[in-house]
């Protein structure tokens, strides 16, 4: 097990994961990936595929038995994932792990309007209890999906109001894990807010897909009530309804109303603005 790399990835059949992986790999640096299935595990130079699940402490320990530095993407939203998540910090302490980066959000708090963020604040928590040494990733909204928030009407619909948001590119935010994984001794016991270049109201977010696309694009100002009665018909479990809506709510709020240096202060390089996501992304 000593042989392995000593850089372990979880997330890596999603995109950020994913990307850290292809970066790490150019870069000609070894590492494991922890994969739920190994058979969706990216084909990377130098990747070790290792099976695991967050909430399976003893698959999760054998995995990162003898690995030094580990990034940690957050699990899939669920109503267990806090538990999840602990499960797996306590599998990477026993195993001997060194330092945990762990990709958080904005405004990680315990009282954040922004349900899901509770969580993330709960597990930074954990983590800093658990011994390891650690860096956060506080990412904002991403940008990515953005046009994916745009619904058959042509709107963007939610109770946000005249709230900002610095939303970031999971491009950006993957570059900067690399970076950090690479060489983790100078951003230790820190959190760093990742954020794009600038702070979008939606009605602003919605104009620049629409010049980008060549559509009409708006956005709705939906009440509380509208918002929840208009993600009714999905069926989701109340949890997730709630988590929805408050992303709106939270940016009415201020609380996503965050623009930070600290990608290009970490990567040397600043991070893209929606419009410069658009125009490298075929509609």
């Amino acid at each position: 097990m000593s042989q392995l790399p000593s850089i372990a990835v979880t997330g890596v059949t999603g995109f950020i994961g994913g990307e850290v992986a292809r970066q790490l790999s150019e870069r000609g640096i070894a590492q494991r990936l922890l994969v739920r299935d190994p058979s969706r595990a990216p084909q990377v130079e130098g990747g070790v595929v290792l099976p695991f699940s967050f909430g399976d402490r003893r698959a999760s320990e054998a995995a990162l038995a003898g690995a030094e530095v580990l990034l940690m993407v957050s699990a899939s939203e669920s109503a267990d994932r806090l538990d999840q998540h602990r499960t797996f910090v306590d599998a990477a302490a026993a195993a001997g792990v060194q330092h945990i980066l762990y990709t958080s959000f904005v405004g990680a708090a315990p009282d954040a309007t922004f349900t899901l963020v509770r969580d993330h604040f709960a597990t930074e928590e954990y983590i800093k209890r658990s011994g390891v040494d650690y860096t956060f990733l506080r990412d904002n909204l991403y940008l990515d999906f953005m046009e994916n928030m745009v619904g058959a009407d042509g709107n963007i619909s939610g109770p946000a109001g005249d709230g900002r948001v610095g939303m970031v590119a999971r491009r950006d935010v993957a570059r900067t894990a690399a970076s950090v994984l690479i060489d983790p001794g100078p951003h230790t016991g820190v959190h760093y807010d990742l954020t794009g270049p600038e702070a979008l109201t939606l009605a602003e977010a919605a104009q620049i897909i629409a010049t980008a696309r060549g559509q009409a694009i708006s956005f709705h100002n939906e009440t509380v009530e509208e918002a929840y009665a208009s993600r009714a018909w999905y069926g989701a479990p109340d949890w997730q309804v709630e988590a929805w809506v408050s992303t709106y709510t939270a940016i009415a709020a201020g609380e996503l109303d965050i623009v930070s240096d600290d990608i290009e202060r970490i990567t040397g390089e600043p991070p893209m603005s929606l419009a410069d996501h658009l125009a490298t992304v075929s509609p």
